[in-house]
């Protein structure tokens, strides 16, 4: 136990100074990541551009182009959309209102104009109190659509250059590791199977989400449906919580629309195809990549929530579940499967410094992807990093070669 006791110290201020280093440049931290999950949604399309024949350039901004198309689109759509609807939907609001105080009068709670009178000076006296913050929250945000669009530029350069260059990316970062190359190869790529069955399960289930309340909110006549379908669509992507807050959101837009016979009916349908995405869609898209119970869920988007905000919470499973996949590949002591080869990162072995022995051609499989050969039965019981280095990544970058 004290040795335990120590070592978890030991990593719980490594993670700590850690945390403590991304918190200061998370201005840069978040657009990666963002990045990162854009890449793996969108790696698919551009590697079957590349299979077909295309260079790897004119893939790549084939895929970045239809991406940007897509969401302009979108965006185009609920920007016409709102403009025609948003006007319907305050006149329809202000006769709910009517009708609700109506029944708040006349119906079995009997309330005097008085008393609503009162509550009505309460809210508004309370609005014109923090009216100062409010216009101090509306002036800071011109700051924060700096950012946010200085972080959209970040996020399309990073989301670029990894469906470009990804593959020499990754050989390059693995020359650091020397003869624990392989190991963090197959850690790798398990993180990556990982995180890119999950973008692609969560980005189905949203979509189903949209769709389903879309045609019901278009089919119940209440307006906004296409901005609220496109909100319950990003939302998805919170598991579990998000969900909740945009169906809140769309009942209370379709109460304040259609009345309180729309919004049962609309919450009823809700739950119900909540239901369906937890015992259905979740397990047959999602969960054969995460395998997480429902309160490990919760407590990671409780942890992810509390430590980073919205951004957290949707960062959390994914990251977690990449954890929980990549651990047990760095642990093995060889890859079970010989890595594919990757292409490595052009002149290094023309510009390489010192005794860096020359790499292979670019066609060749690199120095990264020489997994150590399985052991024979007389040496089952010797490290295999120690009894097979690498012979190219060791000689490369091992302190022990190199002096």
């Amino acid at each position: 136990m004290a040795a335990w006791s120590w070592r978890l110290l030991l990593l719980g201020a490594m993670v700590y100074f850690l945390w403590q280093i991304i918190g200061r440049i998370s201005f840069v931290v978040m657009p990666v990541v963002v990045a990162l999950l854009l890449a793996a949604l969108l790696y698919p399309l551009t590697r079957r551009l590349r299979t077909a024949g295309l260079r790897p350039i004119y893939a790549t901004w084939i895929t970045m182009l239809l991406g940007l198309a897509l969401i302009i689109g979108i965006g185009f759509l609920i920007g016409v959309r709102a403009n025609e609807e948003f006007p319907k939907l305050v006149v329809q609001i202000q006769v709910t209102v009517r009708n609700v105080q109506n029944w708040l009068l006349h119906g079995p709670l009997h309330l005097k104009e008085a008393q609503i009178a009162d509550f009505v000076d309460q809210l508004s006296s309370q609005i014109t109190q923090y009216r100062s913050q409010i216009t101090s929250t509306v002036l800071s945000g011109a700051t924060a659509v700096v950012e946010v669009l200085t972080s959209i530029v970040l996020i399309l350069f990073v989301t670029f250059f990894l469906l470009k260059d990804g593959e020499r990316i990754w050989a390059w970062f693995l020359r650091a590791f020397g003869g624990a190359a392989p190991r963090v190869d197959l850690a790798g790529r398990a993180a990556w199977a990982t995180i890119s069955h999950y973008v692609h399960g969560t980005v189905a289930v949203a979509a189903i989400h949209g769709l389903v309340i879309g045609v019901v909110l278009a089919g119940m006549r209440v307006p906004l449906w296409a901005p609220l379908a496109v909100l319950v669509f990003l939302a998805s992507f919170i598991p579990i919580v998000g969900i909740l807050f945009a169906g809140g959101v769309a009942t209370l837009v379709t109460f304040g629309s259609q009345g309180w016979v729309y919004a049962l009916i609309f919450v009823g349908i809700l739950v119900v195809e909540q239901q369906l995405e937890n015992h259905v869609l979740q397990p047959l898209i999602v969960g054969r990549a995460l395998e997480f119970h429902p309160l490990a869920i919760i407590l990671v988007l409780a942890v992810g929530g509390v430590l980073g905000g919205i951004a957290g919470a949707v960062v959390a499973v994914p990251l977690t579940a990449v954890i929980y996949r990549a651990l047990p590949a760095l642990r093995r002591g060889q890859p079970a499967i010989e890595p594919p080869a990757e292409i490595g990162p052009p002149d290094v072995a023309e510009h390489g410094a010192g005794n860096v022995p020359p790499q292979s051609e670019p066609g060749a499989e690199p120095a990264s992807s020489h997994a150590p050969q399985p052991a024979s039965p007389g040496e089952r019981g010797q490290e295999p990093d120690a009894a097979h280095p690498s012979s190219e990544a060791g000689e490369a970058v091992s302190p022990q070669h190199n002096g």
